[in-house]
């Protein structure tokens, strides 16, 4: 691969505007780049959570997956009508879910965010990805986003949900979960 970026700054977004992937010029507020930033954001975060030495090499391995496709996703977001997510990436995230849920005990009260550092990060990035969500939401009706993208999306906050539930639990203990009461 030659250099992408031989210098890092270009001016050419002083005036409030970017260029997509396409070469196309649009707002820096523009539904699109809301979307494709609220995903590199949720990346960042997922990178903080992976910084996390509590993360377990196997799930360790799903995330970094993860941050892979999350950057393909952006791509696709960046350049209108491209193609990068598709049912084998949601297909691969619900093997995850699955997996890691499989020994947590059935919910029976919401959980608040917290427990342990790394389960309050994985519950940042699964609200980052809600939001994130929300954005292609709002840019999938003006204009067209590939189908997959929100269900890739959706299933991942599952994914970071039920992370952050392995992550509080640690040690197998029910005392790193928070539950939220509703008598307090």
């Amino acid at each position: 691969m030659g250099n992408r970026l031989s210098k890092i700054y270009t001016r050419t977004g002083d005036k409030g505007d970017t260029g997509l992937g396409d070469g196309t010029r649009v707002d820096k507020d523009s539904l699109r780049v809301e979307a494709f930033g609220s995903v590199d954001e949720l990346n960042s975060h997922i990178g903080l959570l992976l910084a996390q030495a509590a993360v377990p090499t196997e799930m360790r391995a799903v995330l970094v997956d993860v941050q892979h496709d999350l950057f393909d996703l952006g791509g696709e977001l960046c350049i209108p009508g491209h193609q990068a997510i598709g049912a084998a990436h949601i297909l691969r995230l619900e093997e995850a879910l699955d997996a890691l849920n499989a020994d947590l005990p059935a919910l029976k009260e919401f959980i608040l965010p917290g427990g342990t550092v790394a389960a309050a990060t994985a519950h940042v990035a699964r609200a980052v990805c809600r939001r994130a969500e929300r954005r292609v939401v709002s840019l999938a009706r003006h204009e067209a986003v590939n189908a997959p993208v929100l269900a890739y999306l959706n299933r991942l906050s599952d994914l970071l949900f039920v992370i952050a539930r392995v992550l509080a639990r640690g040690d197998g203990s029910e005392g790193g979960e928070v539950l939220w009461r509703r008598d307090r």
